[in-house]
């Protein structure tokens, strides 16, 4: 596979890669990380872990005036597409019309070559992180259950560039959160290797639970209208988590009557107003406690429980263990933190499997 993204008018790409088509699993991460400004305003910060068959590419950028990135890519692929900020202006030669992703959304792409054509707004950062798959590394990750989507397969099989689903779809808390680890990641060598193709996996299994396309009688009929206030009242919620806004105050912020809200919130998100926020708040508990030296009354503070044994009883029902548990092995030697992420790549594993089952 073979990546390039230039700048028209500049000579040189500021992204050029190259790696394997096949996996392998003896081949082992390499990371490269590098900043091009181009003046005082403009800078592009460029994070990448590159292994045979995998290519994971952090970039974030910011113009002063709107600029136009051009994108190349030679070798089938599986494109993990997520725009982290801001909008962004997509057009694809090989698929028509013009796409036009939007923050904090998501999508997968196969593509037996792809050229690209990006808008980039001026003044404004713009985060995406893909994830660039060998077609053969894919169908191990999905065990070649090529039933999960067999359009998108077809699409495959034919080489044939497109999209998993017409439309991007929005970040889901757990979504976020794998991202995040992602970007984070700590360990090498071996470790490392082990720890980014479980998150993948995990993260792969995420995005197709929210893509895949759910028989029309298990989804109740939201109106666009009711849908687009939906939506915001999840922002409004994902925004002010630790201080949340009542039913009633949320219900009056989108303008939508408190049964809709309940209700429609359920029937879109697959979880009540009351447990999404919950589910903010522990794993902004659980980042507080791996990133800061805070103990487990100011956590709960930040996280906006203003009873600790409230926050307590949370994260034991949410994680199956005590904040103070967490707390201990977090900071204890390394060999707990290995043990909980080889308990994560297992779980991952068996709920895959049984994912696959379904």
């Amino acid at each position: 596979m073979k990546f390039k993204s230039k700048i028209p008018g500049h000579q040189q790409p500021f992204i050029s890669i190259e790696t394997g088509d096949l996996y392998h699993q003896k081949s082992q991460f390499t990371e490269e990380r590098s900043t091009l400004k181009m003046d005082e305003n403009d800078e592009i910060t460029i994070h990448n872990q590159i292994s045979e068959g995998i290519l994971i590419m952090d970039i974030k950028m910011r113009f002063s005036t709107e600029q136009t990135i051009q994108t190349e890519m030679l070798g089938e692929s599986i494109v993990m597409n997520f725009i982290c900020s801001n909008n962004l202006g997509t057009r694809i030669e090989e698929l028509e019309g013009e796409q036009y992703s939007i923050e904090n959304t998501h999508n997968i792409l196969y593509a037996s070559k792809l050229n690209a054509t990006y808008k980039i707004p001026a003044l404004e950062e713009i985060n995406c992180l893909y994830i660039i798959l060998s077609p053969d590394f894919y169908s191990k990750l999905i065990n070649e259950d090529w039933g999960l989507h067999k359009k998108f397969s077809k699409n495959i099989n034919q080489k044939k560039t497109g999209y998993l689903t017409p439309k991007y779809a929005p970040f889901t808390p757990g979504i976020q959160w794998i991202i995040h680890e992602i970007k984070n990641c700590t360990y090498d060598g071996s470790m490392k290797k082990i720890y980014l193709e479980a998150k993948i996996k995990e993260l792969l299994l995420l995005q197709l639970d929210s893509l895949i396309e759910k028989p029309k009688n298990e989804e109740q009929e939201i109106g666009e209208e009711d849908l687009s206030k939906l939506l915001k009242a999840k922002l409004i919620l994902e925004k002010n988590f630790t201080n949340a806004p009542s039913l009633s105050e949320l219900s009056r912020l989108i303008s939508l009557n408190e049964f809709k809200l309940k209700k429609g919130f359920k029937a879109h998100f697959k979880t009540t107003i009351k447990s999404y926020v919950t589910e903010l708040r522990m794993e902004y508990a659980k980042k507080l406690f791996k990133n800061e030296v805070s103990n487990v009354s100011e956590v709960a503070y930040k996280c906006g429980y203003k009873d600790v044994s409230h926050f307590s009883a949370a994260f034991k029902f949410f994680y199956g263990f005590t904040p103070a548990s967490f707390r201990k092995l977090n900071a204890g030697a390394k060999i707990y933190l290995l043990y909980l992420d080889f308990l994560d790549i297992f779980y991952l594993d068996l709920l895959s499997i049984d994912y696959c089952l379904v």
